[in-house]
């Protein structure tokens, strides 16, 4: 939501007009938005200000949302224009032109991350089962797992027990921790047989690893759980591209972008 769709979920959910600081509060009580501002309550007043009723100035939209109802002293009492059309309504979307610099920024950006996913989850299916093998073995690593970023190794087919990976947590390998990789499409889930054999090929090694495209059943989750012999951790296909763009595995950062605020005390006080 943004600040505008939370003021008017607010206002359509109260029985009397509200203030800027009251509209805020009801916004931050409900976890509606989570405010950044040093004067938050500056921030609502503002976005009422500029699609209010009667409140026209350069920075105003032709749109207007809100209206003063009535003065409370020095204070204004906001409410909807018109809470029985569609328009102004709580699930109304927000065009871009209503929306903060910093919220259009945000929206880009999710829209931004949501084709990466599915261009390396695309991407991962078009290649090799041996690519992805080495792909989890680097996703480790840079997670920082491994006493450096060659302390990883793809084992390859003829390891017996099928193993696909082992990270080397000290130099001298005392620890380590097995990796199994299934490249599955999505409806193919990893069941509870697949985990116990990897725990298996495991042996005396105590920590492991296993990473799927797609998912595990709720069977295999709960034998994870239950089982008390190895430390095992579970990375489903969604997770495991979470974690390729966290750790920026096979990317490369070609622009950033500073979202500045501006600092009221320091203009305030001049």
């Amino acid at each position: 939501m943004t600040i505008v769709e939370c003021i008017k979920c607010v206002l359509s959910n109260s029985d009397c007009a509200m203030s800027a600081k009251e509209i805020y509060e009801e916004i931050v009580q409900q976890g509606l938005y989570s405010f950044g501002a040093q004067d938050p309550v500056g921030v609502v007043n503002a976005q009422i200000r500029r699609r209010c009723v009667g409140l026209d100035f350069p920075t105003a939209y032709p749109i207007k949302i809100f209206k003063i109802d009535h003065q409370d002293g020095k204070h204004s009492k906001y409410c909807l224009v018109s809470d029985d059309n569609s328009q102004y309504s709580c699930g109304a979307l927000v065009g871009e032109k209503e929306q903060l610099p910093e919220e259009v920024m945000k929206s880009a950006f999710l829209r931004h991350v949501e084709a990466l996913k599915q261009s390396i989850s695309e991407l991962i299916q078009n290649n090799s089962p041996s690519f992805f093998e080495h792909l989890v073995v680097d996703l480790l690593l840079k997670m920082g797992y491994g006493y450096d970023n060659k302390a990883g190794a793809v084992t390859g087919k003829s390891h017996d027990g099928g193993i696909d990976g082992i990270i080397k947590e000290d130099n001298l390998g005392l620890d380590l921790i097995y990796i199994q990789a299934k490249r599955y499409a999505k409806n193919n889930k990893v069941g509870s047989k697949e985990v116990q054999a990897f725990i298996g090929a495991m042996q005396r090694v105590q920590k492991g690893v296993f990473i799927t495209t797609s998912s595990f059943t709720k069977e295999a989750c709960d034998f994870v759980k239950n089982q008390q012999q190895k430390s095992i951790k579970l990375i489903d296909g969604e997770a495991l591209i979470e974690l390729l763009i966290k750790f920026e595995v096979g990317l490369q950062t070609v622009h950033e972008f500073a979202v500045y605020m501006l600092d009221s005390d320091y203009y305030g006080n001049q």
